[in-house]
């Protein structure tokens, strides 16, 4: 009878080892999962700038520098990988939605691109494309959170520890992001 309860003893540490480690490999490939949509959305906004700063640039000469800027950044973006570096990517993401910005305002001082169908379908994908991303950047941090909860909790990070699991880094708001904006009338 002894031999039968260490048996079901056993068999139920193994079941919950199991269960646990597969928990870890669930959580992390959701990490790396979202990881990869933010990937595809960045791909998406990267593909619909050309077309953007060309339909800019043929109804003004906008500041080159601008387009130059938007222009590098892009490609700058295309170069890198979500997995590899969240952080610098999304730093050079966060550069190219502020350069974007920019660009947006030229539509104010050229009435017939504000007016353009073109450029108008192109502005809502791209702030479609920025409001998936950012959707994306919320995923990500909330499927860290879940790793990193499990790597912290007892009794699970005993499982984790031993298969060497580490924490992933959330994506952090730049620093200039933080700040109030200044609104003058």
């Amino acid at each position: 009878m002894a031999a039968i309860i260490a048996v079901v003893v056993v068999i139920l540490l193994i079941v919950w080892y199991v269960s646990i480690y597969n928990g870890f490999i669930t959580t992390r490939n959701q990490v790396e999962e979202s990881a990869s949509q933010i990937d595809v959305q960045l791909q998406r906004r990267n593909d619909l700038i050309p077309n953007l700063v060309n339909t800019v640039k043929g109804y003004s000469k906008y500041e080159a520098g601008t387009l130059e800027k938007v222009t590098a950044l892009r490609n700058q973006l295309a170069g890198m990988n979500m997995e590899d570096d969240p952080q610098k990517t999304m730093e050079v993401s966060n550069q190219l939605s502020g350069t974007l910005k920019s660009l947006f305002a030229v539509s104010e001082a050229y009435p017939d691109l504000k007016a353009s169908a073109e450029y108008q379908k192109l502005m809502e994908e791209l702030t479609n494309t920025e409001n998936k991303i950012a959707y994306s950047r919320q995923l990500y941090n909330s499927c860290v959170r879940r790793f990193n909860e499990k790597l912290q909790a007892f009794p699970s990070n005993l499982v984790g520890k031993i298969h060497h699991f580490t924490q992933f880094e959330y994506l952090q708001v730049p620093a200039e992001a933080r700040e109030t904006p200044k609104v003058e009338f």
